[in-house]
């Protein structure tokens, strides 16, 4: 693959619409929540449920501020209106939240969007209407280092619409709230917040789930607050994960709170040593890293040259990836990537892939690792 002109290459910066476009340099932008695609979102059924249970899975596979914007991009909550924001767990769709309206919400950080986290959907759709809710901004409130997302945040939309066949063919929405709203909250509070705020029907949550001021609530006190606030409470045995050993050099333990389950943590440990295998099976569908490009990265017709500060998201660890594919919103080819210090190399299989129109309306790519 040839190699050069990074001297002369630099990633444009875009303002952008947030359904259509990612901003390079992993910074996240807002995004709609709205579902796309042959699989639609139901209408709430208003039904209410009290009882909580705890699904077993043990043995399967085996922002910013959101209170001002519909998902639509219509003004949805006056900026005057200083008591109402400060004081309610607004999400992005509306001042009555009509979007989760009698929901079930799956909560959790969902940060890599693997497989434990669509079963936490896959068994909200089972009692109704699925959503996700978590929390952004808690890396700057907390003064934890930043680190790029694994999924890049206008590709969340694609990853949660291939989770539709495991969600009775609903697409599973997405909100967020912000950490600064909830970080003081007591877990009393929390679940009183998502009853009387979102007026959700019930909730989901991992078996390790932790919540409420300095994570001082479990599980077991998440089913026992929403039984009294009239709530269902779904808690759902951690997917584990099935590789008995590391792929390739990632290692399996990760932190102190690693108790062999499938977790984000996992996923980013996999990608820093360049395990792709190993991230697939994690995630449950090949990692898609997001490039912004211009036509000007094109070089021979058949590669494609982009600095790194073009990344949107967490990429594999330096090295060379043969058997990847190429999308710019439609399918492009088979292609080999090479990852260095400065520039990730993009040649194609097929010489006649790309022209400079290839990227005159969408400005990025997504390679997919195989």
């Amino acid at each position: 693959m040839e190699r050069g002109g990074t001297a002369a290459l630099a990633c444009t910066f875009r303002s952008s619409s947030p359904a259509s476009h990612c901003s390079p340099l992993l910074r996240p932008r807002r995004r709609s929540p709205a579902a796309a695609g042959a699989p639609r979102f139901l209408s709430p059924t208003g039904r209410r449920f009290s009882q909580n249970r705890f699904v077993d899975t043990s043995k399967g596979l085996k922002r910013y501020s959101l209170t001002t914007f519909s998902p639509f991009g219509r003004l949805a909550v006056s900026l005057n209106d200083a008591d109402l924001v400060k004081d309610k767990m607004l999400i992005d769709c509306g001042e009555e939240q009509d979007c989760v309206l009698d929901g079930i919400v799956a909560l959790g950080k969902f940060d890599a969007l693997h497989i434990g986290h669509r079963e936490l959907a896959m068994h909200a759709s089972k009692s109704g209407n699925p959503f996700l809710l978590s929390f952004v901004g808690m890396a700057e409130v907390l003064g934890w280092e930043y680190r790029p997302p694994i999924v890049a945040h206008c590709d969340r939309k694609r990853v949660l619409s291939s989770w539709a066949p495991y969600c009775r063919n609903v697409v599973p929405l997405e909100y967020q709230v912000e950490f600064s709203k909830v970080r003081y909250l007591t877990p009393r509070q929390f679940v009183e917040r998502l009853s009387t705020d979102l007026r959700i029907k019930g909730v989901v949550a991992g078996e390790n789930y932790r919540f409420g001021y300095k994570a001082s609530g479990d599980a077991a006190e998440l089913v026992k607050l929403c039984e009294e606030f009239g709530l269902s409470a779904f808690i759902v045995r951690s997917v584990m994960d099935t590789a008995k050993g590391s792929y390739n050099g990632a290692i399996p333990t990760v932190n102190s709170s690693d108790k062999g389950q499938v977790s984000s943590s996992r996923v980013r440990q996999a990608l820093s040593v360049g395990d792709i295998e190993y991230v697939s099976k994690l995630l449950g569908r090949k990692h898609r890293l997001v490039l912004t490009v211009s036509e000007y990265s094109i070089k021979e017709r058949k590669n494609i040259i982009v600095p790194k500060s073009c990344m949107v998201n967490m990429p594999p660890a330096d090295g060379f990836y043969e058997n990847c594919e190429l999308f710019n919103g439609g399918y492009l080819g088979l292609c080999r990537v090479a990852i260095n210090t400065e520039t990730i190399d993009i040649e194609m299989k097929d010489e006649s892939s790309l022209s400079p129109d290839t990227f005159q309306e969408v400005k990025q790519v997504g390679i997919e690792f195989g």
